[in-house]
């Protein structure tokens, strides 16, 4: 029944509500996996819609284990360096022992030998074979959460929903005289990427992407710049980016692409780079051979002023996407320490997580001045900064060096920001809980409220954002790197291509704030 309101079934329902003709053919499943994986079908059938994925099965055995488990509805992942499973698999559908996969999925960054997939399309033409550069392990999580989300839209079904809501829905009921409902206080993480994608639009920065030619940052890229989130620049050379960007089916229209090995401002970078790096002894020669890096081309572009910001690691280490920023564009006045939060998206809230990624054994200084950047950073994203300076004790409930150290780092934040709400030492349930807190530190203006955690060290804080990240389900976002005098952000080299869109967004909104 298109278009009646709910309003006219019943006057105990106060939000306006509208019932609307089903948008059929919608993508989940294994569908939506691909899109979020930036995967590809290589081989066998081509059209994954209403294909689900079934139970998947890890093929981290020999195929004498392996194929007695393969079902007529399983998917089975394997790694991309042993094709032996996929022709395994192969042989034994033919053989009529063992039926074949729904599905198989080629995982990891390593390359998939070509006649696994010329044989594929011989043999089980039926049957598709994706191939992704994520690990085995992020294709499991990916697929298995997308078998339990509402279909995603594609932008045929997208322009029908629309067509639908304009004919169909009585805008003015929706608008006039709209009041919020429900607490103002939760935030999901659907929310929270709503909100930095559009703070990122608002902003209108330009981001340059040394790995161009990598096909994820290529597919985030496309999508970034379709969305019109932020202006672009790709580094590698430009008829690579070209050919690899069409046989995706990837628009790249308005994307700015740069080749540092030829480029004229090679010899502009160069020069500087030499002036900047003098006393260390650098030469002109070795700075135009270390500026044809991408790395390094890319942190001059934003250096001199040609972009606002930088994201990369999805191939590179984070010591080469950090070095050269250390280099040139170097620390913001006063702060003594270059370290990162993640942005923990839980079901109802976002609470940032530092330091997690950068720093292994900070002194209470450091710690103190993390602490500091940290809420800097909360406060970009629109998080009121409530700082707890974790430890394994709470208030005066235990001693030691390592407790010290946490109370040290609580005096020097009180002592550098006054107007910033902290306390410590804190465990983490005495910060997040407030049940806990009221056992453990009644009075306490953090505890039980907390939505900045600062650890005391890089084991601490690694694994424990790991942990949430695994068992909460949560959505992490980062590692976002502050202190900086220009943003320059590091990706996972396990990166989905939403994480890069989010982290390419939140570079264009530390850019903005600049």
């Amino acid at each position: 029944m298109p278009g009646r309101s709910f309003n006219d079934l019943s006057s105990d329902i106060v939000v306006p509500a509208f019932v609307v003709d089903e948008v059929t053919g919608a993508a989940n499943g294994l569908a939506g996996a691909l899109d979020a994986l930036g995967a590809t079908v290589i081989a066998g059938a081509q059209d994954l819609s209403g294909l689900h994925a079934g139970k998947l099965l890890i093929a981290d055995m020999g195929l004498t284990n392996l194929l007695p488990e393969v079902k007529a509805d399983a998917t089975v992942v394997f790694s991309a360096d042993r094709s032996e499973i996929g022709l395994g698999l192969l042989i034994g559908g033919a053989s009529g022992r063992f039926p074949r996969p729904a599905a198989a999925i080629a995982a990891g960054p390593w390359p998939l030998a070509d006649e696994v997939r010329v044989l594929w399309n011989k043999l089980a033409p039926q049957t598709p074979l994706l191939r992704s550069v994520n690990t085995i392990e992020q294709v499991y999580l990916t697929v298995k959460n997308y078998e339990k989300v509402p279909a995603r839209l594609n932008a045929v079904q997208l322009a029908q929903a629309r067509r639908v809501v304009a004919s169909e829905v009585d805008a003015s009921l929706l608008l006039d005289n709209a009041h919020p409902i429900g607490r103002e206080d939760i935030v999901t993480p659907l929310m929270f990427e709503h909100r930095l994608l559009e703070q990122a639009r608002r902003v209108n920065k330009h981001i340059v992407l040394p790995e161009g030619t990598e096909e994820r940052i290529l597919r985030a890229a496309h999508r970034l710049a379709e969305q019109k989130i932020c202006r672009l620049t790709l580094l590698g050379d430009p008829a690579a980016i070209g050919q690899l960007a069409a046989e995706l089916g990837l628009t790249i229209d308005g994307i700015q692409l740069i080749d540092p090995q030829t480029s004229q401002l090679r010899e502009q970078f160069a020069a500087h780079y030499a002036e900047l790096r003098a006393k260390k002894g650098v030469t002109l020669e070795q700075a135009r051979e270390r500026v044809a890096d991408v790395s390094y081309f890319g942190t001059m572009m934003v250096l001199e002023g040609l972009a606002d910001g930088m994201v990369s690691g999805s191939v590179n280490t984070t010591a080469h996407t950090i070095r050269p920023a250390l280099e040139v564009i170097k620390t913001k006045p006063g702060v003594s320490v270059v370290s990162s939060v993640f942005l923990m998206c839980l079901a109802d809230r976002v609470l940032v997580f530092g330091d997690c990624a950068v720093n292994p054994n900070p002194t209470p200084d450091q710690v103190a001045d993390i602490a500091i950047s940290s809420a800097a950073t909360a406060k970009q994203f629109g998080i009121e900064p409530k700082v707890a300076m974790l430890s394994y004790s709470t208030g005066t409930s235990g001693t030691g060096p390592d407790v010290e150290q946490t109370i040290e780092a609580t005096r020097l934040v009180r002592q550098r920001a006054p107007g910033l709400i902290v306390d410590g030492p804190l465990q983490y349930d005495a910060a997040v809980d407030a049940a806990v807190a009221r056992t453990k530190l009644p009075d306490s203006p953090v505890a039980g409220q907390a939505t900045v955690l600062i650890f005391p060290d890089l084991q601490t804080g690694n694994n424990t954002y790991k942990a949430v990240q695994r068992s909460a389900g949560a959505l992490a976002i980062g590692p976002v790197l502050q202190g900086l005098n220009k943003p320059v952000n590091d990706l996972s080299r396990g990166a989905l291509v939403a994480d890069i869109v989010n982290t390419v967004a939140i570079t264009a909104i530390q850019a903005g704030l600049e």
